[in-house]
């Protein structure tokens, strides 16, 4: 079994959308082995979203890219682009209370991102949680000059669920017990 970090943003915890969140993973077979709520740091914050050069330059690569898609004149370095987004990115998951919790299930990243949809909200599919929660756009936010808001984050893959669950939780915050429903789903 994989397992996948999700963070339910300060947009989605304001909006009261925490029950809705967690059923939607519940319901698609996801176990919830771990889960906390809290106001993060700056710190904790820039953990997740790393000091690293390759993940600031794809970052930067695919927003300078969008840019030039929408005829703007882009200016920055992808590395610039990459740690102005890192900034706002912090800003906005300190900005207020989020509800951490770990995934666990058969390939649980990979079922949590088709649950939660498309990044960018206003392309979500309509039954997923960012389709169903939010019209934000990647427009509106660079109007804003603030990242989408887009209710929840989860893991990429299992591999950077792995790093971002060990952010965001102790060994002994993560618990195991069997679902009743693990025989008919796995056995």
């Amino acid at each position: 079994m994989d397992r996948a970090l999700v963070l339910v943003k300060p947009d989605g915890v304001e909006r009261a959308l925490i029950g809705a969140v967690i059923r939607r993973f519940e319901e698609a077979g996801l176990k919830v082995t771990a889960l906390k709520m809290l106001k993060p740091t700056e710190k904790l914050v820039g953990l997740h979203y790393a000091d690293d050069k390759e993940w600031l330059l794809s970052v930067g690569k695919k927003a300078r890219q969008a840019a030039m898609d929408k005829g703007e004149k882009v200016s920055e370095s992808e590395m610039e682009i990459g740690n102005r987004i890192r900034s706002l990115l912090i800003k906005e998951l300190t900005k207020g209370v989020v509800v951490a919790f770990v995934l666990e299930g058969n390939s649980a990243a990979e079922v949590a991102r088709k649950i939660a949809g498309s990044t960018e909200p206003r392309k979500a599919d309509p039954s997923s949680i960012r389709g169903m929660y939010s019209g934000d756009s990647y427009s509106l936010a660079d109007l804003k000059k603030r990242p989408v808001r887009n209710i929840v984050h989860v893991s990429e893959n299992s591999d950077i669920a792995e790093k971002e669950i060990k952010v965001w939780f102790s060994g002994q915050e993560i618990m195991s017990y069997r679902r009743a429903d693990e025989a008919s789903m796995y056995g």
